[in-house]
């Protein structure tokens, strides 16, 4: 169980490449099987790589088990986020959050702006040689869900001290609960001070131009409808507000990152892949905007992006506390314990996936591989945005392939923190794409 208090937290928190498992958790799973107990967070805790397990946890939220975040996550966060929430108020806030989502993507516009901001990215990139990638893609997807969400326009001064402020408070949101000015977790407490800040005062703004009728679409303002028509708190709008921007942001981003690294090193599949993208684009007049019937179109992107998702873990594991005493196939998990699925586990477990470690999104022509990969969670806190994201992914690809080949760094590594991260941002040499469609 490790040294008092801590236990093995430390061990846990070892950063490792995200396409493995890290040594702590290879190590355990070798010594006591796929599910062991442990001391991690200052709380006994039950860990899991098996997938039946994993799937029971998910899928008895709120009668067995419930989402229990540490200290640090709960304090960065607040008590109103999606996350943390629990019972009714989670059923509520969900609610909101996904009829938000919805009437996003299902928007006449929506994947029209996306185009655009795609088109106009690979449009700032003429004449680069390099691009740090991982700062592109956080920018790019940060600036599409402030477009869409508050409306605010990429390169805005308040836009670009929202973006600093998340970056930030993403790297405390993990972090072991020291509050010294100097680390992540004090720096990311004053970062999500200034972000709710901001959005009160966007709040408070939409609700003026409301009131006044100034709003010239306001029977589109899908942001009015769906927070002034329930009766929420400013703290609770700025929360789900908070809550649809950060998984927007980092979900998207991350999973931009992972899709350029792994393609960069499977020349087949990005082959492949741009094959598909041409013969969509032959038959469209030039110029002409991808629209949705392009996107279900997309079948091997839509393989390639599944397995980005499971070789590249954005999410490592989800915290969840037990109820109740629960029995489960012999184990005994006691009232009050944490339970730590762990969805990496799952992904590389050479048991479900043959060379769990090599990209293949050939894999997924086979059904039965999406039963036994969890990327964006399971039962009730199913990542509402996850179809989102992989739009968003699919649209980005297809004007990153028609425009550009692509080279990265060979000793840089997605890792996991157990945030993503690149720790050289993914520096990608670019060149453009001469072929015809």
């Amino acid at each position: 169980m490790g040294l008092p208090f801590v236990g093995e937290t430390f061990g846990f928190f070892t950063p490792h490449k995200s396409f493995s498992i890290g040594n702590f958790l290879q190590e355990h799973r070798s010594r006591y099987g796929k599910v062991f107990k442990s001391n991690l967070f200052g709380s006994p805790t039950i860990v899991s790589c098996d997938l039946e397990f994993n799937t029971f946890v998910l899928l008895n939220e709120g009668r067995l088990f419930q989402s229990s975040y540490p200290k640090s996550v709960r304090d960065i966060l607040g008590k109103h986020s999606l996350i943390l929430a629990t019972g009714d108020l989670h059923k509520k806030f969900r609610s909101i959050e996904v009829g938000l989502i919805n009437k996003f993507k299902c928007k006449p516009d929506f994947v029209d702006r996306v185009d655009k901001l795609c088109s106009s990215l690979m449009e700032s990139w003429r004449g680069n040689q390099v691009v740090l990638f991982s700062k592109e893609a956080k920018q790019f997807s940060f600036n599409l869900m402030l477009m869409n969400v508050l409306d605010m326009e990429p390169g805005e001064p308040l836009a670009l001290q929202l973006l600093e402020d998340f970056l930030t408070f993403m790297k405390g949101f993990v972090s072991i609960p020291i509050n010294f000015p100097w680390t992540s977790y004090a720096k990311a407490l004053k970062a999500r001070t200034r972000i709710s800040s901001t959005l009160k005062q966007v709040v408070k703004d939409r609700k003026k131009r409301k009131d006044l009728r100034i709003n010239e679409l306001a029977k589109e303002d899908i942001f009015n409808e769906n927070l002034f028509k329930e009766h929420l708190t400013d703290v609770e709008k700025v929360s789900i507000l908070q809550d649809i921007l950060l998984a927007g942001y980092e979900t998207t981003s991350g999973l931009l990152s992972l899709l350029v690294y792994f393609l960069a090193q499977s020349p087949k599949a990005l082959h492949y892949l741009k094959d598909e993208h041409r013969a969509l684009r032959r038959k469209k007049e030039e110029g002409e905007p991808i629209n949705w019937e392009d996107y279900k179109q997309m079948k091997f992107t839509s393989m390639v992006i599944n397995e980005t998702l499971r070789c590249g873990n954005l999410v490592k594991f989800v915290h969840r506390e037990a109820i109740k005493d629960v029995e489960f196939k012999g184990y005994h998990i006691p009232a009050g314990w944490k339970v730590l699925p762990i969805l990496s586990a799952v992904h590389l477990d050479p048991s479900l996936h043959q060379n769990p470690s090599e990209f293949n999104p050939w894999r997924w022509a086979d059904p039965t591989t999406s039963k036994k990969v969890i990327p964006f969670g399971g039962g009730l806190r199913l990542c509402p945005g996850w179809e989102l994201a992989k739009l968003e992914a699919a649209l980005f690809l297809h004007h990153l392939v028609i425009n550009y080949r692509w080279t990265a760094k060979e000793d840089d590594h997605p890792m996991l923190y157990p945030y993503l991260e690149f720790p050289k941002g993914l520096l990608v040499t670019l060149e453009a794409e001469t072929s015809k469609f």
